[in-house]
């Protein structure tokens, strides 16, 4: 989740390193054993890293769209019918991902962020806008709002309401927010509109998807090993968190 120190079991020990090639605005990660998020229990079992695997870049729209549109119009509608169908991610969060990637490209060409990232981290924090049984809309809202639970100090980080209960509903302690897993205090300072309804909501995909492609950008340069798991890192202070994103990244 954006903005919160946990962690959630073991760090995973890298015994041998390997190069994990993300193609798709060149981010790239070494990582040689990962944790692969089961249907019931995340993190829980440790797996063998894949071999690389290469991500090609989603071939814009023609005309461009300003990035004042949808994010999701900058990318063609065919590259997303074969990659959603390829890898099973519904077609608007696919839109989100490569649209928020798009966006940055453009913003911030040091960056360097592969749609596959975002794409790794919407599966590992929401997949992708499903989880608990949602079903992600047409419109980027999951019929049902995914919220992480209390952080109460218990399991993860203590953390006092920030934002009166706004977007949590709750007025004692905050809980990460949709898609992306946003805590309020953080939307506060990275929320984005990526669908072009001049609203920010950490519930709609293409905003968070855009809000967290700001977000893992601030760290500098995905390009390079340490770049690309320094960013990952400040999304979630787990090195094994880390190593899930590379393997789910480099398995698209």
């Amino acid at each position: 989740m954006a903005g919160v120190s946990s962690s959630r079991g073991a760090l995973v020990v890298l015994q041998c390193i390997a190069l994990l090639a993300l193609v798709g605005w060149g981010a790239a990660v070494w990582s040689s054993s990962v944790h692969q998020r089961p249907a019931t229990e995340r993190y829980a079992r440790e797996d063998v890293a894949p071999e690389p695997t290469a991500s090609p870049e989603p071939p814009v729209a023609t005309p461009a769209v300003p990035p004042a549109l949808p994010i999701s119009a900058r990318i063609d509608p065919t590259w997303l019918d074969t990659v959603s169908l390829r890898t099973g991610i519904p077609r608007t969060a696919l839109a989100a991902y490569a649209g928020a990637a798009s966006v940055l490209a453009e913003q911030s060409p040091g960056c360097h962020l592969g749609w596959n990232t975002l794409a790794a981290i919407g599966h590992l924090e929401s997949d992708d806008g499903r989880d608990g049984g949602a079903v992600l809309s047409d419109d980027g809202y999951p019929s049902v709002p995914i919220l992480g639970p209390a952080l109460d100090g218990g399991a993860f980080a203590g953390i006092h309401d920030s934002d009166g209960g706004a977007w949590d509903g709750d007025t004692v302690w905050d809980h990460a927010v949709g898609p992306f897993q946003f805590i309020p205090e953080t939307w506060r300072r990275w929320g984005a509109d990526g669908n072009g309804d001049g609203k920010q909501d950490p519930n709609q995909i293409a905003d968070a998807a855009l809000a967290a492609a700001h977000y893992l950008c601030h760290a500098g340069d995905l390009s390079t090993v340490d770049g690309w798991r320094r960013a990952v890192l400040s999304y979630n202070h787990s090195e094994r968190y880390v190593d899930d994103v590379a393997r789910a990244a480099n398995s698209l």
